[in-house]
């Protein structure tokens, strides 16, 4: 199958740094997408490459097999990671304004519906709540009807609720075979999402593929999550590997057995032990480091 995407050795260079350097990958038609890394890894920057709002140094983007142009701005939707509306108007008002922008779309109360905005219809952009703004600039990036559709870390800063809804939206939408391509910091939300992932850093892309298949490919093992205050000793000494923090300590492991004979025999109440599988916070961590990025 064509992809709807391509990018072919992308080169973002800026005076002191290199924020994207040869990045290549494919988008199949249909699929949501999900770009992953850490600040600074230049994900923004490939993105709004890919949006046509950024000159890339060198390299190429193509839509449907060709440079991106006329069509690709009729069939393109971007949410972008802040945008400002205009006050005083309200979200009717907002959707049929940029609905005038394209000569061809969706129907503004069709628009609503999808995004759960009925309710809102006549209130003022500056009275949305912080979920009701990301619904209204959702259906913003809706109106024309786009083939595929850019969403740059869409949910940060929604609280759980809004969190969850805004992914059964994201999620109706993936199934009119739209395709999505999704930045975001929240790994659980990339994993519910994406069918598949590229994980960047350093301009680079360092893994891809689909959630399932990569951690496969780095992990055989599970992880025993205790509370630090129920695990006794020195960490370091225990002859597993641990990751202690202030509040907790992870076991990895491919023998649930032993290990758990093990904190037995070393008096370590397992009351409070939780056994999980590995996820792509584990991923990311491992393939990204733990340093802090500013």
């Amino acid at each position: 199958m064509e992809p709807i995407l391509e990018v072919r050795d992308l080169v973002k260079q800026y005076p002191a740094v290199r924020a994207v350097d040869g990045v290549s990958f494919t988008i199949a038609p249909g699929i949501c997408f999900g770009l992953l890394g850490p600040n600074g890894a230049g994900k923004t920057t490939t993105v709004e490459i890919m949006e046509g709002v950024t000159p890339a140094t060198s390299g190429q983007v193509l839509y449907r097999g060709e440079p991106l142009g006329a069509r690709f701005r009729a069939e393109a939707g971007i949410q972008f990671q802040k945008t400002a509306l205009q006050d005083f108007v309200t979200v009717r008002e907002t959707l049929a304004m940029f609905r005038h922008l394209y000569p061809a779309g969706r129907d503004v109360d069709e628009v609503m519906r999808l995004c759960s905005l009925e309710a809102l219809a006549d209130r003022d952009n500056r009275k949305l709540s912080g979920g009701q703004m990301q619904r209204l600039l959702l259906a913003v990036a809706l109106v024309n009807d786009p083939q595929v559709l850019f969403l740059d870390e869409p949910t940060t800063g929604l609280d759980p609720q809004a969190r969850r809804n805004f992914w059964d939206l994201i999620r109706s939408i993936k199934a009119e075979r739209r395709t999505i391509l999704l930045t975001t910091h929240y790994m659980e939300e990339a994993y519910y999402l994406c069918d598949v992932i590229a994980i960047m850093d350093h301009g680079r892309i360092i893994a891809a593929g689909t959630p399932a298949r990569l951690l496969a490919q780095h992990f055989n093992d599970v992880v025993l999550e205790l509370p630090r205050a129920d695990f006794p000793g020195d960490p370091q000494q225990f002859p597993l590997p641990v990751l202690a923090s202030g509040v907790r300590v992870e076991i990895s492991t491919a023998d649930v057995e032993t290990a758990l004979r093990t904190l037995l025999e070393r008096g370590v109440s397992l009351r409070r032990l939780q056994i999980r599988p590995r996820n792509l916070e584990d991923l990311f961590l491992e393939l990204t480091g733990r340093e802090l990025r500013t």
